[in-house]
């Protein structure tokens, strides 16, 4: 695609349901962030907040622009991508029979993308190397979330958000890593092992087994309560 619009976007929910918030960030045409915008949501899931944040991008980027969209949601890309023509063939329905969750922000997200040329691309949250835009979104997401006010560069933001720091991934080293880090967060923070799995402050979840560590903001990912 020839002048690609390169942009990611994020939703967060503390708790899940919980205080929630979505977020876009759009670059340039060399990759640095340019524009971003964030905006609260009340009380919502995680996933209302994702179909949420994509929505809101979608409004924001002109719709004859080639759009790359960076996103860390496989249930909100899968969505509109992958599960969303047989959801319209059985009248909004599952194949189990069921009501489409969150049918409204589904439909409104299928009509926007309508005649427009959109590349979907999945990036995991929380990686050591993982893509700048979507960990801009990521924070700019979970702080809205946090504060329930909207924040962004219509709102008189001079700068993008600071992404927080991401998690070491456990690759060659990386589990070494990974243990010091956590060794180190466990000197001057408690940790224990999760019995269940949950949501981190930052809206992502962590599984049962994981080592969490307690933030003011509560139980979470090591590298989220000692960032």
């Amino acid at each position: 695609m020839n002048d690609v619009v390169i942009a990611a976007c994020d939703g967060a929910s503390k708790g899940n349901p919980g205080p929630a918030a979505w977020a876009w960030v759009v670059a340039d045409s060399g990759g640095k962030p340019v524009r971003w915008e964030a905006g609260p949501l009340g009380t919502a899931t995680n996933n209302v907040a994702e179909l949420t944040a994509l929505h809101q991008l979608l409004e924001a980027t002109p719709a004859d622009a080639a759009l790359e969209v960076r996103m860390d949601s496989q249930y909100a890309m899968k969505a509109v991508t992958v599960w969303l023509p047989g959801w319209k063939r059985n009248g909004w329905k599952t194949s189990s029979g069921r009501p489409v969750a969150n049918q409204e922000l589904v439909v409104s997200i299928d009509r926007q993308l309508q005649d427009r040329e959109v590349r979907f691309v999945y990036v995991p949250a929380h990686q050591e190397d993982g893509d700048p835009l979507n960990a801009i979104a990521d924070h700019a997401a979970s702080q809205a979330a946090l504060a329930q006010q909207p924040a962004g560069t219509a709102h008189g933001a001079s700068a993008v958000p600071v992404a927080a720091p991401a998690a070491q991934s456990p690759g060659r080293g990386g589990a070494r890593r990974t243990r010091a880090a956590t060794g180190q967060a466990r000197r001057g923070t408690r940790t224990v092992k999760a019995k269940f799995a949950g949501t981190c402050p930052c809206g992502q979840p962590y599984p049962a087994g994981e080592q969490i560590a307690k933030s003011s903001r509560g139980w979470g990912h090591v590298a989220c309560a000692t960032a």
